[in-house]
């Protein structure tokens, strides 16, 4: 399954269904797809503020230097795609965890793009959306000043502000805040959802209200479906629906919604038990009674590979005749799902995905058309995809529209021209706010981290190899400023392994807290294989993983670093592994499978498969891969599961867990001390890390597993200290993307 971005802690109505083993991680004159598909060299228009020409690359990456680093998110643009809008994550040393503020930027401004910073708040400002008449900014926020004595702080509502930063003004004051919202496409109109809660009627419903507990069954979190017009102020309660509604879209007319709903707001509800449900927006509705009508679910129910999936991404067409939204897996590819509703019954299809590219999230119907366009994953890079217009019973092709060439596109929004506002990232640069448009043209519009044009980037590149039963493999390979590959003498080897495992590790530029960047910088070479599972390499490779885990996926992993030592690159003798989430359960696995390891370091990893589904949010995953429930698929429970070989391991093994995760509870990590530590005698060390979950949101946190890691590894890898030095550069500090392998 995709990969959860945990180092973006966004407060969100309710946290999106991802892989427990999810790492930690979006009408007018139309572009051509195939013009963005077989592009000339790309044309650079322009690039905003100060640049720094020719900059000698002179400092060595340090931890401190990954609390430097904005990451933009939740990009959109107005309907004339003059202005675009985004959210920045950013540190602030006054506060623990990382701050969210709106920007906004004209595209056209004389002297260039001029980045605009719109909202300065601590309360985790975002999700910026324009007015059609691109004067203002709707977001979300959990500040309570603004004139509204009424909010309460931290608790989400709808703000508007001016894109000249002035008129600040809070449009909701809920108690108990906003969930999902849109704006209607005339801009004169509010929509939100709130919760409220439900007793079943039971015979217990007097019993559980009178002592307020956690109960298992019987409290239910419901939505409620607000208008509120923004001309009279009027509110409106439309629909008392009686299901939690996770996500909602509004057709261009107003007359229709479609709601993505659960039994209730837990998470494990929306596995399998979603629904997509249309509801008239009649003058006449009765809130009490709403007309729901459920849309067939045969396409991602009965007929789908697994009755686990859950549903996401609603929109409309801008003739409100098609609705789409995604369905998600663990282990199968995700789908596009679309309907027709202008005959007599509504006619859906599943969407085709050009070369069996793998659904990441997003999905936007181009402006005026019925081109449904999605976010996806192919060879370790992400790109817009889009299936040509859907109706009359019929779908067209499905295309690519974004180059290789633009590098990784980690989320888009479609301006009312058809340009597309996007976040890309490439090997050289970290993510970056850009205008794609046609014939592989792109603009520049924000320069958020100009500190790396002096840093000594690693080497990336793609890397590939054969598996044991024959299967290509590819994985990404940093390896440190200045080293000539073929050249050099061996390097120690880190192994960093990727959550999902329903994910990838992609060909760009990351530096974050599981391994990337840092290693490559201190003179390692760091190998992050896309094993049997992962995703962007056709649908058998994923679903291969389905029965066969602790198996295919530890065999793709040691045939990599087994490919890397004959190259020469990595010394056998100076090997770690690292991972989170599935890559901390991979960890676990591999210190079983193979003794050459010198150190490893699990995070948030699973030990026992039948603990896992017992105790884990989201067992449809456990199920999905073990093909059955525990009492069912007993032994293949047992092989799966390290634990039943801990004995094999000789690894001196560090352990990461958030002291709340629910994804993969900390008892996981609590039996993989006791073993290795009382029992086999194998040097380890237990991190839990208190207030934080599947993922770990505080600086201090943070900054205690970077320094952890390097201690650790750099203790137990022989003759690797903290003064090992990284070889001066004697080629350009930074290889341009290619390959290397069979």
């Amino acid at each position: 399954m995709r990969s959860h971005q945990l180092c973006l802690p966004i407060p969100a109505r309710l946290p999106r269904r991802r892989s427990w083993r999810a790492v930690i991680a979006i009408g007018g004159a139309l572009l051509a797809a195939n013009a963005m598909a077989a592009p000339s060299a790309p044309a650079v228009l322009q690039t905003p503020g100060a640049t720094v020409a020719g900059a000698k690359r002179d400092h060595d990456i340090t931890v401190e230097d990954y609390f430097t680093l904005t990451h933009p998110m939740q990009v959109t643009a107005d309907p004339s795609g003059r202005l675009v809008a985004w959210a920045e994550l950013r540190w602030q040393d006054d506060l623990p965890t990382r701050n969210s503020e709106v920007w906004v930027a004209d595209r056209r401004a004389p002297g260039g793009v001029r980045p605009q910073r719109l909202t300065f708040h601590a309360a985790f400002d975002g999700e910026p959306r324009f007015f059609p008449d691109g004067r203002s900014l709707a977001f979300v926020s959990t500040r309570k000043d603004g004139g509204a004595p009424a909010l309460d702080e931290g608790v989400r509502q709808v703000w508007r502000v001016g894109v000249d930063g002035s008129g600040l003004r809070p449009l909701t004051a809920h108690k108990g805040g906003v969930e999902s919202w849109q704006l209607a496409a005339d801009g004169k109109a509010l929509y939100y959802t709130t919760g409220r809660e439900h007793q079943d009627e039971d015979g217990f419903a007097a019993l559980r209200k009178s002592h307020p507990l956690d109960y298992g069954r019987g409290v239910r979190k419901w939505s409620t479906l607000w208008r509120l017009d923004l001309d009279d102020w009027r509110l409106h309660e439309l629909a008392k629906v009686p299901a939690f509604v996770r996500d909602f879209a509004i057709d261009r007319a107003q007359t229709r919604a479609l709601l993505l709903t659960v039994p209730s707001r837990r998470l494990i509800d929306n596995e399998g038990w979603s629904k997509a449900e249309l509801l008239e927006l009649a003058p006449t509705m009765d809130a009490d009674k709403p007309k729901l009508t459920p849309l067939p679910d045969a396409l991602f129910r009965a007929e789908a590979p697994s009755p686990y999936g859950w549903l996401e991404h609603p929109v409309f067409s801008d003739d409100g005749k098609v609705v789409a939204f995604t369905v998600g897996f663990d282990g199968y590819p995700g789908e596009s799902i679309a309907f027709e509703l202008d005959g007599a019954q509504p006619r859906g299809h599943r969407l085709p995905r050009f070369e069996a590219y793998s659904l990441e999230g997003g999905i936007a119907f181009r402006p005026g058309t019925r081109e449904l366009c999605t976010h996806g994953t192919l060879r370790a890079l992400d790109g817009v995809f889009c299936v040509a217009g859907i109706g009359g019973g019929k779908v067209g092709a499905s295309t690519r529209l974004t180059p290789p060439e633009a590098g990784t596109v980690q989320e888009f929004a479609f301006a009312g021209s058809g340009e597309l506002a996007a976040i890309v990232a490439t090997t050289t640069s970290t993510p970056e706010v850009t205008v794609l448009g046609a014939r592989g043209a792109r603009q520049r519009i924000s320069r958020l981290n100009p500190q790396v044009d002096r840093w000594r980037l690693p080497q990336i590149q793609t890397i590939r190899w054969k598996s044991r039963d024959g299967t290509e493999v590819e994985g990404i390979l940093e390896l440190p400023p200045g080293y000539e590959l073929g050249k050099g003498p061996p390097l120690p080897l880190v192994v960093e392994l990727h959550g999902g495992p329903t994910s990838a590790t992609k060909l760009e530029l990351r530096y974050w807290i599981y391994g990337r960047t840092l290693f490559a910088a201190r003179g390692w070479a760091l190998l992050s294989p896309n094993y049997r599972g992962s995703t962007g390499y056709g649908d058998k490779f994923l679903t291969d993983l389905i029965g066969h885990e602790n198996n295919r996926d530890v065999a793709d992993i040691l045939t990599g670093v087994d490919h890397l030592i004959g190259l020469g690159v990595a010394d056998s003798k100076r090997m770690a592994v690292m991972g989170w989430s599935n890559g901390g359960y991979l960890t676990n696995c591999v210190i079983v499978a193979d003794q050459r390891f010198a150190a490893a370091s699990s995070g948030a990893g699973v030990l026992d498969m039948a603990m896992q589904w017992m105790t884990e949010d989201t067992p449809g995953h456990v199920i999905n891969y073990m093909r059955g429930q525990p009492w069912i698929v007993q032994d293949e429970m047992r092989r799966s599961s390290p634990l039943y070989g801990l004995e094999k391991v000789r690894t001196p093994t560090l352990i990461h867990f958030g002291a709340g995760d629910e994804r993969v509870p900390v008892q996981h990590g609590q039996g993989l001390f006791r073993a290795l530590d009382q029992y086999l005698k194998v040097p380890t060390q237990l991190v839990v890390y208190p207030g934080e979950g599947h993922g770990l949101g505080k600086r201090a946190n943070r900054e205690a597993k970077l320094r952890w890691d390097l201690a650790w590894f750099e203790r137990h890898v022989p003759g690797f200290g903290p003064k090992a030095a990284t070889p001066a550069p004697t080629a350009p500090a930074v290889a341009t993307p290619g390959s290397v392998g069979p």
